[in-house]
Parts: structure tokens; sequence; C-alpha cells
């Protein structure tokens, strides 16, 4: 069995203007950067058959490149109970119809293949940090401070495939494929639909 999600890498550029923006919160621990990226799918333990298969999907994808900017900060909740308490601290994405249209492509091919969505409304974002245990004031402090945070704007001209192994020290994360999108140009959504 393997682990797998399909994400967009991450420039240094844009990994520079993080790093100085994982700090301040005790007990976080900070993404190393090469555990930053822009999370398409994530698509869980499959076994070889399920991964070629899926290999073969987003082989298949047709899709325009296009230029991308993070924008904000926010946090992820540990549930309903304990909504005081962040689970994951995060950089946002301004709005890319173009980005949604190519994560609805990929959701849709994975589905094909017969693995369902994890059910998570799409919510584009580099996660900074995961937390167990953190201070909800220092929380708060923190994304005051970084609200307002603009990363350079970068060029998405591929979508890779992740493999993802859990160890005592955290995930190791290893590139399997990396899939290229067309040239970049203006893009249009012609039918609202993502279904190649």
């Amino acid at each position: 069995m393997i682990r797998l999600f399909v994400a967009l890498p991450v420039p240094n550029a844009v990994a520079q203007s993080l790093m100085p923006k994982q700090a301040g919160v005790p007990g976080a621990h900070w993404q190393e950067r090469d555990k930053l990226h822009v999370t398409l799918s994530f698509i869980g333990e499959v076994d070889g058959s399920v991964k070629a298969a899926i290999d073969d999907v987003l082989a298949g994808i047709s899709a325009p490149g296009f230029t991308l900017q993070l924008h904000g900060v926010g946090q992820f909740g540990e549930g309903k109970r304990s909504r005081s308490r962040s689970h994951a601290l995060w950089a946002g994405m301004r709005p890319n119809a173009a980005l949604e249209h190519l994560q609805r492509k990929v959701a849709n091919a994975i589905r094909r293949v017969g693995t369902p969505s994890d059910g998570h409304k799409y919510t584009p974002h580099v996660t900074l940090a995961r937390m167990r245990h953190s201070e909800p004031g220092k929380v708060v402090e923190w994304l005051t401070q970084h609200a307002l945070y603009t990363s350079p704007e970068f060029e998405a001209g591929a979508f890779d495939l992740y493999s993802s192994k859990l160890t005592s020290d955290g995930s190791l994360y290893r590139l399997e494929q990396s899939y290229p999108l067309q040239g970049f140009g203006d893009w249009e959504d012609d039918d609202g639909e993502a279904d190649d």
C-alpha cells in the first residue's frame, strides 16, 4: 500500500517569503521547505494497481498553466467540540478560477478510478504548521500579525503526484510523477465542468 496526494509545487521565491512567518506559536511543528505545496487532492492509501490507474488518469488531464498568488493566513480547528484549538496554520490563496478548474479535473479523474474524495470543500492553501497543543491566544496573535501576507506571484506549469510515508519524525514526501500543464494565456472556463 502507498499513501498518495496530488499537489502543486511551491517555488523557492514563495517558500522564502513563507519561512519568516514560521515562528511565534509555541508547540507548532513548522513545515520544512520540502513539505510546502498546494494540495489539489488527498488520495490516501492505495495498492500498486490503483496507483498505476491514478497515474494514467492524471496523465490524461489537459489544462492550461496559470499564475497564482498566496494571500492571507488561516487555521483549521479540531472539530465542533474544540473550535478554540487549532491543528494547522496555513497561507491562503487569492481566488483563482483556473486553479479550481484544475482541482475539479483532478478530483473527478481520481473518482473515476474508484477512489472517493475526502468530502471536504476545497480550500486552496499551503500548510505552514501542524499543532497538537497550541495556546489559542498565541494562534490569534499569529493570525493577526500575518493577516495581510501576500506572496510573489508564481506560475503553475505542472502538477505532481506525491507519496507520503509516515515515520516517527513526521511524513516523508516523495515525488512519484509530474504532469505538465499546457501553455499560459487567457484562461476561460467554458462549461464550468471538469469531466476530462
